[in-house]
């Protein structure tokens, strides 16, 4: 009998873990990191590259590489909205009107389901290699909010990477399960999970091991990217008003402001300035231009006002429906990378006044529920 292990399949990383002994574990994948990209890439040998590799040559062949995949799993082209398309690579609808994404290296074009079960056999290949024996079986995460086709799809992806998905499993849920609340007295807990591309939050009721979904909301097109496009937009306008370029138009100087952009927001949950530096980011008549500037955590808090309002109504109308108040909550857990950002902490904190639960990592926690 194979393995079985637990999957969080995430717009911009994806994380695997087993349980062992009782305890769950996240596996590091082969280049020893804990997370990995949820990225798709063919180099210009027509060589399949997954995860960091694949990131790694985003700057230098943005129409080869794939990410953000998610947006597109189990979706028609005419439910996608435009904010969904603004991808580097091109998107495309075939004559029966699905998505389809071409790829000019190995003149083919894939559905988003083949590209993501890439990622899948990866997550699977390097677990197998780290217990020593075959995977034959996942159990997939999906938001809450995915419709029976999402979840065909992702079963689908799972089946095209040559596993069994057991169970496909609401991504609150199983963030709740790895705060162990199954084992508790009734709990009323509040997930709040923001991704690297959507954001959701849930509100579960949770006695003896039964997990009742109370009410459920959010934002299928508000991500970390969209904070980290606030610092693009920021670095590229002083840019443009410096040496009237717009880097924006260059799709490797766009790249390369995007990677700095995320690395800045990331610093500034720990530190309250950070620099950044670009340097021959373009060519002027005078010769190389670079980017040397500094960004402090006040000035990027004040970029992203409405983004917080954004993320403020889905908790409001959660908690109508549920019929509950802010002070019927007895835990708040945090999902998602994007809650490290001490704005985004401090807006839960003003909604339900308790402390969130951060006993695990928000970017494990729901790969270690998927597990248990």
């Amino acid at each position: 009998m194979g393995r079985i292990v637990g999957i969080d399949l995430g717009t911009t990383n994806s994380v695997v873990a087993v349980l062992e002994a009782g305890r769950p574990h996240v596996i590091a994948n082969a280049e020893g990191g804990r997370t990995t990209p949820s990225v798709v890439g063919y180099s210009k040998d027509q060589e399949l590259l997954v995860g960091q590799l694949a990131r790694r040559q985003l700057v230098l062949s943005p129409r080869n590489t794939f990410s953000n995949l998610k947006r597109f799993v189990g979706r028609d082209w005419d439910e996608l909205d435009d904010s969904s398309l603004s991808v580097p690579y091109t998107v495309r609808a075939n004559d029966r009107g699905q998505v389809r994404v071409p790829c000019p290296v190995t003149e083919r074009e894939y559905a988003p389901e083949e590209l993501v079960a890439s990622i899948i056999r990866k997550l699977v290949d390097d677990a197998s290699t780290y217990l020593g024996e075959t995977v034959e079986a996942a159990v997939v995460t999906v938001p809450a909010y995915f419709n029976d086709a999402q979840r065909q799809a992702t079963r689908d992806a799972g089946r095209l990477a040559g596993i069994s998905v057991e169970r496909i499993l609401n991504e609150p849920t199983a963030a709740a399960l790895a705060y162990g609340f199954d084992r508790s007295a009734v709990r009323r807990v509040l997930v709040f999970d923001l991704g690297g591309g959507t954001f959701d939050v849930s509100l579960l009721r949770i006695a003896n091991g039964v997990f009742d979904v109370k009410s459920t909301n959010g934002d299928t097109q508000l991500g970390g990217n969209d904070f980290d496009q606030r610092i693009v937009d920021w670095l590229a306008d002083s840019f443009q008003k410096e040496h009237s370029i717009d880097l924006r138009r260059d799709r490797q100087a766009l790249q390369r402001l995007t990677e700095a952009s995320e690395k800045a927001k990331q610093e500034l949950s720990g530190v309250l300035s950070t620099p950044i530096s670009l340097p021959f980011i373009a060519t002027g008549p005078e010769g190389p231009l670079h980017i040397e500037t500094n960004l402090d955590r006040s000035t990027f808090e004040g970029l992203c006002p409405d983004l917080l309002d954004r993320l403020l109504n889905p908790v409001q109308v959660a908690l109508r429906d549920s019929g509950w108040a802010p002070d019927d909550i007895d835990d708040v857990v945090l999902v998602g990378g994007g809650t490290r950002m001490p704005m985004v902490q401090q807006l839960v904190r003003t909604l339900v006044p308790i402390d969130p639960c951060q006993s695990v990592n928000p970017d494990e926690v729901v790969a270690i529920g998927a597990a248990v």
